[in-house]
């Protein structure tokens, strides 16, 4: 299983930094007896490795060999690859970038590495075998997020990005697919004009040609890290 980490933004939120905003210090770990500080992507990696994740592909900018440095070519049990993206052009231009190493057979998990959230066994709670499905989280201003509808069932109806009438406090926040279908939205991709920036409205296109996801709402606390205001949060949420 595969655990993707599209990392190549500038971070313009919380610039300027001597380092990317990944491996901004949050929380810290014991290691050889000793404790050290953890990045905040460490909290991503450990749920994808709790999740069952057996190699990891970070998606990074041509200026963030930091990553690379900090991560090496294996963490824990994971070996780790990179990809890289030229441009920051959005997150479904980052997330394209690992198809030359995922399989169509390959089950892929996908997560925010300037995020911190609970349950940590969270990405456990998404289903294998299905084309898609995303894990929800409740927020107080789904307006900022990708707010994500759904029936009774747990089908997914819509993706609303980042609109005022989100229609449900519930957005997205991490993901698992098949990579048959990570190849499948590239090819719907690239049909578009323009090509889409944000995953929320390249779903939508998916799911009107008869696409199927899940969204599941085993989510309790998200938050991004991305602002001061966040990274505070995330320090209370962290010490708590």
């Amino acid at each position: 299983m595969w655990g993707l980490i599209p990392a190549a933004g500038q971070g313009s939120r919380l610039q300027p930094l001597a380092f990317s905003k990944e491996l901004l210090p949050l929380g810290s770990r014991h290691e050889g007896g000793r404790e050290r500080p953890r990045a905040v992507s460490e909290h991503l990696v450990e749920r994808m490795l709790a999740a069952g994740a057996t190699r990891l592909c970070f998606v990074i900018g041509p200026g963030k060999a930091d990553i690379l440095e900090y991560y090496g070519g294996r963490w824990g049990e994971a070996d780790v690859v990179y990809a890289v993206q030229p441009r920051p052009e959005g997150l479904c231009d980052a997330l394209f970038r690992a198809l030359p190493v995922v399989g169509d057979e390959d089950e892929v998990l996908v997560g925010l590495p300037d995020t911190v959230w609970l349950p940590h066994d969270g990405l456990c709670r998404l289903p294998s075998g299905e084309d898609l499905s995303f894990l929800l989280f409740p927020v107080d201003r789904p307006e900022r997020f990708d707010a994500v509808l759904t029936d009774d069932d747990g089908r997914v109806l819509e993706v609303r990005v980042k609109r005022a009438d989100a229609g449900t406090r519930w957005v997205w926040g991490a993901f698992r697919l098949r990579g048959a279908v990570l190849r499948a939205l590239h090819a719907l991709w690239l049909e578009r004009s323009p090509r889409d920036e944000y995953l929320g409205t390249l779903v939508n296109a998916w799911l009107a040609r008869g696409g199927v996801a899940r969204g599941v709402r085993a989510g309790t606390v998200y938050v991004d890290v991305g602002t001061l205001d966040g990274y505070r949060e995330a320090q209370r949420l962290l010490a708590a």
